[in-house]
């Protein structure tokens, strides 16, 4: 999902290769990377966004629609502006408990309001994106993504860990902004994201459960909060239940370079059908899906409701089967549990 990886094992530029082990502090065991990880102690790492007006108003100037639409090109200096996604709107609303392998979201409805591309700036000046999702919170201002669409993993000692120029537009389409763009003034990762990554990978921390960040929303221009503006989707941190129907949601643009690219980040994409476990990474749950690189962070909402658009998140999306195994073609979901609660409560009651 990046400017200089065209992987699809994972959907994030520059992760490391997957299957490295961890060695315990006090064996020499090898333990698999999620027994490691679970052991060490757990608290939120936190980063500041946009904190003064000024660094909200160069932000905003800097996501111009040319610059929006190339987010995420291998090398943008010399792709083509994608063409818009023209696919005309049906506001019939979908019929329960159809499968959809991937296709553009034309039925409207709430997750058409508080589901968005959000764009960042990667260390090396390289634009990428990838998904989040207004959920419900006291604060009127929370926003859940991938932890890897924030950095990758590794200790935070330098800002140049975190991507930055933070931008959230929430039904994003063609280059617009119906809704407004909003800067981030706070976000947040677990901290054993912060695992060191000459021992373990993104991939081991995301096959741990770990691949969760929440973030807080600067109000807009006007003052008013994101989620009174786009509305926003129930969040739950439940248990799995292989077979249940999951609806996902995604702007993927892993084929932009592409001439016959079927996605190209221009417009919502849907994916739903019946979840099952990865088979590599019991921890990951997922459904039929084509979508890829662009799509992190995306919601996987149960118990949707295809005419008002409107479910509850229980995971967010970040791999494919290369990774978790299974199927092809399947996209998976780091499940929302008590790792995302922590950092669920640490962002609803954060001022915005």
């Amino acid at each position: 999902m990046g400017t200089t990886s065209v992987r699809r094992r994972t959907l994030y530029r520059g992760l490391a290769t997957a299957g490295a082990l961890l060695l315990g502090a006090a064996t020499t065991a090898v333990l698999p990377p999620t027994a490691a990880l679970a052991a060490q102690p757990e608290s939120v790492t936190t980063h500041p966004g946009a904190t003064t007006a000024g660094e909200r108003s160069r932000i905003d100037t800097y996501w111009t629609p040319t610059r929006m639409k190339l987010a995420g090109a291998m090398i943008p200096e010399i792709t083509p502006v994608p063409e818009d996604d023209n696919t005309p709107d049906d506001p019939r609303p979908l019929p329960a408990g159809t499968p959809d392998p991937g296709a553009t979201w034309t039925h409207g409805g709430a997750v058409d309001r508080n589901v968005g591309r959000l764009f960042f700036t990667f260390s090396d000046g390289y634009d990428g994106s990838c998904t989040a999702t207004v959920v419900s919170g006291a604060n009127h201002s929370t926003v859940v993504t991938a932890a890897h669409c924030l950095r990758g993993v590794g200790p935070t000692a330098g800002d140049d860990t975190w991507n930055h120029n933070f931008y959230f537009v929430p039904g994003y389409r063609n280059g617009t902004r119906p809704l407004g763009g909003f800067t981030i003034k706070a976000m947040a990762t677990s901290s054993r994201w912060d695992a060191d990554p000459a021992t373990v990978t993104s991939d081991d921390v995301a096959v741990a459960g770990y691949d969760t960040a929440f973030l807080v929303a600067n109000p807009a221009a006007g003052g008013h909060r994101i989620a009174d503006i786009t509305g926003s989707q129930r969040i739950a941190f439940t248990k799995p239940a292989e077979g249940e129907f999951i609806h996902t949601f995604g702007y993927p643009k892993d084929k932009l370079n592409d001439p016959s690219a079927t996605y190209s980040g221009n417009r919502l994409i849907h994916c739903a059908g019946p979840d099952r476990q990865g088979p590599d990474a019991p921890l990951l749950w997922g459904e039929g899906c084509d979508m890829a690189s662009g799509a992190s962070g995306g919601p996987h909402l149960a118990g949707f409701d295809t005419r008002t658009g409107t479910g509850t998140v229980v995971g967010v999306t970040s791999t494919t089967e290369d990774l978790a195994g299974g199927q092809p073609d399947t996209l998976y979901a780091t499940r929302l549990g008590d790792n995302a609660h922590v950092l669920y409560d640490w962002a609803r009651t954060r001022p915005a």
